[in-house]
């Protein structure tokens, strides 16, 4: 069989189940604990402002380590990196389960993030060498369509385990589906050539201080907190970014990714799924505040109404991820987040009597949109890179998302800065509509570009055997 064709079934359904499960652990964790903050601070006598550093640890770790360990897996293998991150994930939940201090826990939290990073980087690279290439787009569809279920189970799921038990079960029910990973990951994850040269330590701290210090950076500023600082770390992140990209530019597997950019392809993609994340995220901060502030609805019925978005992305996702297989994922994805848009600009405008029904088809609108983007986007991205770079495409494929999140995280923090809250939901989702304009604009001069035939790749590295 041909490196192209995959995994051979049974084995390769059992590899993508061991996948989805670690990345359902990893999307969980982004978020499940955002539900426990006031619990976490009254418990562990802490001030509200500091219990938000146990979401900020999580998403710090992971950042600053998505493309440091992407190129780890191509020098040490794919599944090697996913496990040895699937371990360091498991010994931090099992950290913050027993966390005495707020300090102990963010600690723990920024441990998860690493571990993380090392799931979510390898992630688009086991899949590519799990599937073959013809069915690449179903198989990155049941990629979305799991982060969309675990993204809406994510506040159920706390609520629940809060309800019932201590909030330190929130990170204890990960130990036996990290257990059921690394057992099964061991015998069912596909292997890989792993790329006989030395890593780029200068490249992995600058990158590390690149997307460190502009997620931090950016926060500080958004937040009014510490702006002199906020904006040193802006600067810093400026030089970072100039100094790595200088490094890269002319070898031929770069740690930061810049080979990669310059594939019209998967430059335009990689702007494409900043700019639709950055959106996303926009959307998922402002929309809480619009029905409880603006609306009146209550906790559970904010939860309930903003279950559509995920679900529906879920189940386009799924569609789409078969539809790119026959139609250009550049059309795909400029009517998707076009029909995104759309449903963004109709919840900004939105009388506040409206009704909740009136309220559901426009989020599922914007998720059914969002999911059109998001599998062939993702497919458009691994299959125009070259196979030898799969680790660095996962990398930046996982980066763009968290920088994109980010970045939409940090603006709508400016507009609830400088609007009363009610005006700025609504101009936040404005803002979160044109930017899904542009990325349906950006992602349409794809068009006329055509994927490369996959083919057996060398570097000019000596390779050897996955043995991990």
């Amino acid at each position: 069989m041909g490196e192209t064709e995959g995994l051979p079934p049974p084995q390769r359904y059992l590899s993508m189940a061991t996948i989805w499960i670690g990345m359902t652990m990893a999307v969980l964790d982004a978020s499940i604990a955002n539900v426990a903050l006031p619990t976490l601070a009254h418990e562990l006598n802490a001030t509200a402002a500091g219990s938000i550093w146990v979401i900020n640890a999580y998403q710090l770790g992971m950042v600053m380590l998505l493309l440091p360990l992407a190129a780890c897996g191509e020098m040490l293998g794919y599944r090697r990196i996913y496990l040895t991150g699937m371990v360091v994930f498991t010994l931090a939940s099992a950290i913050c389960i027993f966390a005495p201090t707020l300090t102990v826990l963010a600690l723990g939290r920024g441990l998860q993030g690493m571990g993380a990073a090392g799931v979510m980087s390898m992630n688009a690279a086991l899949v590519r060498h799990t599937y073959p290439q013809r069915l690449i787009g179903r198989a990155l569809g049941g990629n979305a369509f799991v982060v969309g279920v675990a993204t809406a189970a994510a506040p159920t799921v706390a609520s629940a385990i809060l309800a019932v038990a201590s909030w330190r079960w929130l990170f204890a029910v990960n130990i036996p589906f990290c257990a059921l990973v690394l057992t099964c990951g061991l015998f069912v994850l596909p292997r890989s050539d792993a790329t006989r040269r030395p890593f780029d330590t200068p490249s992995a701290l600058l990158s590390a201080g690149l997307f460190g210090s502009l997620v931090f950076g950016a926060d500080l500023v958004s937040r009014g907190d510490h702006v002199g600082l906020g904006c040193a770390l802006l600067a810093a992140a400026a030089v970072c970014a100039v100094l790595v990209v200088r490094r890269g530019w002319d070898q031929q597997a770069p740690l930061f990714p810049i080979d990669l950019l310059r594939i019209p392809l998967f430059g335009l993609s990689i702007a494409t799924s900043t700019a639709s994340f950055c959106a996303q995220l926009i959307a998922a901060v402002s929309l809480p505040f619009l029905f409880q502030r603006g609306m009146g609805r209550s906790v559970v019925e904010t939860g309930i109404l903003m279950t559509p978005w995920p679900i529906a992305t879920a189940l386009s996702a799924t569609l789409a991820g078969v539809l790119a297989e026959r139609v250009q994922s550049a059309i795909l994805n400029s009517v998707g987040l076009l029909v995104m848009a759309v449903g963004l600009f109709l919840l900004a405008m939105m009388p506040l009597d409206v009704d909740n029904l009136g309220i559901v088809w426009r989020t599922a609108m914007c998720g059914a949109g969002f999911g059109f983007f998001q599998s062939p986007n993702n497919r458009t991205m691994v299959l125009s890179a070259p196979r030898r770079r799969s680790g660095a495409t996962g990398g930046a494929l996982a980066t763009a998302r968290t920088t994109g999140q980010s970045l939409g995280a940090v603006l709508v923090a400016v507009l609830f800065r400088a609007l009363p809250l009610t005006t700025a939901n609504r101009w936040a989702l404005v803002a979160a509509g044109l930017l899904g304009v542009a990325g349906a604009i950006v992602s349409s001069f794809r068009l006329g570009h055509t994927l490369p035939a996959e083919m057996p790749e060398t570097d000019g590295s000596e390779t050897l055997a996955d043995a991990g």
